[in-house]
């Protein structure tokens, strides 16, 4: 285990094309290099503190589920081992081992795809006020963590950096990719989480709900960014489920139920993270991991 975390990335010689909440991107000409550093994010504002190995726990999960879903969608996964990285990222390979990607170069679509099969976080607080999410109306009588019939897919907005993404209907998404393009990621996405669901039972693990994102390469739609982490889903243990509370997790709702404890504004700067709260974090992407990849 890295005790201290990996916090940035700056390496000379490769040309730098964003930084996001977590991860770093080097633009390589045909191909990109994602680095999933330690930082991680809670009301969209990045914390001070890192948390070790989360980088690397990203890094394997996502691999492990785009491999598992390839006959329903590619992705734009090419290796996770330096040695087939371009010779220019040679001098960084050891900051890039366990927690880097090469990936193939996309024009993302501009929405977050999350498919819901149970209610939680904001699709319960929505819920709570209209009885609806993202316009798709829900029965009466549901309650908090409650498992839908069906799962739902609840689109949003892409946001730009810093600001919140914004729960959108299917016509608005129509609007915004097309009513093919939306009909195909409906479908994809909500086959990838039947599956996965599947997957994560046989483990004990619930997934509530998760976050995807697509991209385009030559006209072909494939899955891009992360899949399935603890980063983007609500992992429950099954065990512990009971309807009609909060639950349990295996993903970073343990750290905003403590920044939520906190007289915190949910803007920058972050609250200082206790050390406790940083590996109780740690245990929990690595409980993830362990159950589902390992």
């Amino acid at each position: 285990m890295e005790k201290m975390g990996l916090i940035k990335t700056r390496f000379e010689g490769l040309k730098l094309f964003s930084v996001g909440k977590v991860r770093d991107i080097y633009d390589l000409d045909t191909h990109l290099l994602i680095v999933a550093t330690d930082r991680i994010s809670a009301f969209d504002v990045v914390m001070r503190e890192p948390i070790p190995d989360k980088g690397k726990i990203l890094t394997q999960m996502s691999a492990f589920w785009f491999k598992k879903m390839e006959d329903i969608v590619g992705n734009h996964l090419v290796s996770t081992d330096p040695a087939d990285y371009p010779s220019q990222c040679e001098p960084y390979r050891k900051d890039l081992e366990g927690r880097s990607m090469l990936v193939r170069k996309a024009s993302p679509l501009p929405v977050e795809c999350i498919v819901r099969g149970y209610l939680s976080g904001s699709g319960w607080q929505d819920y709570r006020m209209k009885k609806a999410v993202s316009g798709i109306r829900l029965p009466d009588g549901l309650k908090e963590s409650s498992k839908l019939a069906e799962p739902i897919f609840t689109p949003t907005t892409k946001a730009p950096e810093g600001e919140h993404d914004s729960p959108i209907t299917r016509k608005e998404t129509e609007d915004i990719l097309g009513v093919e393009n939306t009909g195909k990621i409906i479908e994809i996405s909500l086959a990838i989480y039947k599956r996965a669901s599947k997957i994560a039972d046989q483990a004990g693990i619930i997934i509530a709900d998760t976050k995807m994102e697509f991209g385009l390469v030559d006209g072909e739609l494939i899955l891009i960014d992360e899949l399935l982490t603890p980063d983007s889903s609500r992992f429950w243990p099954k065990a512990d489920y009971v309807e009609g509370r909060p639950q349990k997790s295996f993903d970073k709702q343990f750290l905003r139920d403590y920044l939520l404890s906190l007289s915190w504004n949910q803007k920058p700067p972050a609250p200082q993270l206790p050390d406790a709260i940083i590996m109780k974090t740690r245990e929990k992407y690595e409980e993830a991991l362990k159950r589902l990849v390992t």
